[in-house]
């Protein structure tokens, strides 16, 4: 969730979200960490003024002026093939109205694709198999069924997509939304992900500082939401039927980033919206105005009957993923290179983490965590409260454009353990507003390099002395650490916090940080590399497609 921030700004990264222009001026020299090259910008600082409840940020809404002189237009390369991938003979038969239409064919440096693009409107249980040779293209935004309401029960259409399959944003501004009573199951394995992604990562034009390519995927459910669009609201932040008592079914959020009211929530904390597993999203994220913005993964009102397992976010426009109310459990998680949030959290979602790596690039994002509940109502208790917590996590912050790894408001609860936190010389953990402290962040078992002069921040009513209180109540925490990690991995002596007193979803584990040993490698081969992260994955590179 952002809030509203005007800014003038002249740094390394200079981007107009009406317009979604990208300026990146990069310099400096490369620094290397588990087997991470990252680029550190030497461009001028940005110029900002917000107040205390204001982020400056890419990806923050507000106006931003910019008085450079246009540059002259690249001129775009012609796609070339050294591939041996030939296009397939046809489009498959779905059952879908109106079926797949053949839109000839693609070529990039794999080789030579059929394009099928999908319907406006998936309207009957659908199978997407993989075809070699095909590439699935979506021409704009295309639904999964149909609004099915708050309280509706049963799944109305299903649409599958099997392993290795390639899907593609046709547009910069396609989408894939699984409406409220619908499902997207997207089930890879872990020598064949399932891509989403952008024609120019087709076309071979993508780069490791490419973003905002294309819209992304939306998982919508039935599950509470706060911060409701309409209703009388009483004195504790609810949403009142009129008599003063709350209903909740008449509680919905309008998803951001589209210019169609499309609404989430309901009464199902344990609605499913699907599965996604060993799935990357790559290259994704676009904003229809300020504070209406998609990233690689949103979704909104899910409940915990949805599986979101082994998932990899790439270079997002926004952030790496975020999550509106909802029950939302995800194990196995990758997010590399995001422009603002790796992992943005707020309006009532219940949300668990466990095995978690957060990557930024050095010339884009703000915070690997940013935790919040509805503007303005963290005053009056906005219910369900934002509860975050995650387990098992290593977080590297490369970004030059922020200030802090992990923020905290609006009232939200957030829980971090055994994690690592590799900030270089930035702040560690922020919290603002005392209603934030008052829900009594906690930290347990987490090593962290902090800035050695500020390594906590408190803002808004907060002092950075009570925020390292909060640090200390914990057991096992130390923020004064030289980090070095190996393949993520790092080698330490810290004793582990049981996470299944948090919650029944977290496994019970013996070691802190994303992975357990420089030999666990759960996170390769359905991932793909760039500089950012390498992950010796044998899918080969972000800016070119797997072939399998």
């Amino acid at each position: 969730m952002k809030r509203n921030c005007h800014w003038l700004a002249l740094g390394p990264q200079l981007r107009s979200r009406f317009a979604r222009d990208l300026f990146q001026f990069q310099g400096g020299h490369s620094v290397t960490k588990i087997r991470l090259a990252f680029v550190a910008c030497t461009s001028c600082l940005a110029l900002a003024a917000c107040g205390g409840d204001e982020i400056v940020s890419p990806g923050t809404s507000g106006d931003i002026i910019i008085n450079n002189p246009a540059p002259a237009p690249t001129p775009t390369p012609t796609p070339t093939s050294s591939g041996t991938i030939t296009p397939a003979a046809g489009c498959p038969t779905i059952n879908a109205t109106g079926g797949l239409t053949d839109a000839g064919t693609i070529t990039g440096p794999t080789g030579e694709y059929r394009i099928c693009e999908l319907p406006a409107l998936v309207d009957a249980d659908t199978n997407l198999p993989f075809v070699e040779g095909l590439l699935y293209s979506l021409a704009g935004r295309v639904d999964i069924g149909t609004d099915q309401g708050p309280t509706s029960t049963g799944t109305d259409v299903t649409l599958t997509i099997e392993p290795g399959v390639v899907v593609y944003g046709g547009t910069g501004r396609s989408f894939l939304v699984a409406n409220r009573g619908n499902q997207l199951v997207a089930n890879g394995t872990a020598t064949r992900p399932i891509v989403f992604t952008s024609r120019d990562n087709v076309l071979g034009l993508s780069n490791d500082s490419s973003i905002g390519q294309w819209g992304g995927v939306v998982l919508l459910g039935r599950a509470p939401v706060s911060d409701c669009r309409t209703g009388v609201f009483n004195n504790a932040g609810q949403n009142s039927d009129g008599s003063g008592a709350f209903n909740q079914a008449s509680c919905e959020q309008e998803l951001e980033g589209t210019n169609t009211t499309t609404l989430f929530g309901g009464t199902d904390s344990s609605d499913s919206s699907g599965s996604l597993e060993y799935v990357q999203i790559r290259y994704s994220g676009f904003s229809l105005a300020p504070g209406r913005e998609l990233q690689s993964l949103t979704t909104g009102g899910i409940g915990s009957g949805t599986n979101l397992n082994y998932f990899m976010s790439f270079n997002s426009s926004d952030d790496g993923m975020e999550f509106f109310g909802g029950s939302v459990n995800m194990k196995y998680v990758v997010a590399v290179g995001a422009d603002d949030d790796s992992f943005d959290v707020d309006t009532g979602a219940q949300a668990n983490l466990q095995f978690v790596i957060g990557v930024q690039r050095s010339g884009g994002g703000d915070s690997l965590i940013e935790l919040d509940s509805p503007d303005g109502d963290f005053a009056t208790a906005a219910l369900p409260q934002t509860v975050l917590q995650v387990t098992n996590f290593t977080f590297v912050e490369a970004s030059t454009t922020n200030s802090q790894a992990v923020r905290a408001r609006g009232g939200a609860k957030l829980a971090l353990s055994n994690g690592v936190i590799d900030t270089g010389a930035e702040t560690c953990v922020r919290i603002d507003e005392a209603v934030t402290l008052l829900a009594s962040p906690d930290f347990q078992s987490i090593a962290a390099e902090c800035d050695p002069a500020r390594p906590f921040r408190g803002d808004a009513g907060v002092t950075d002395a009570e925020v390292q209180a909060r640090w200390d109540a914990g057991s096992n925490n130390d923020e004064a650490l030289s980090i070095t990690l190996t393949d993520f991995f790092f080698a330490n002596s810290v004793p582990a916090f049981d996470a299944t007193t948090l919650s029944s979803f977290f496994e019970g584990t013996m070691f802190i940080g994303a992975v357990s040993s420089a030999s666990d490698t759960w996170y390769r081969d359905w991932t793909c590399n760039s500089s950012t992260a390498d992950f010796g994955s044998s899918s080969g590179d972000c800016t070119s497609l797997p072939v399998f």
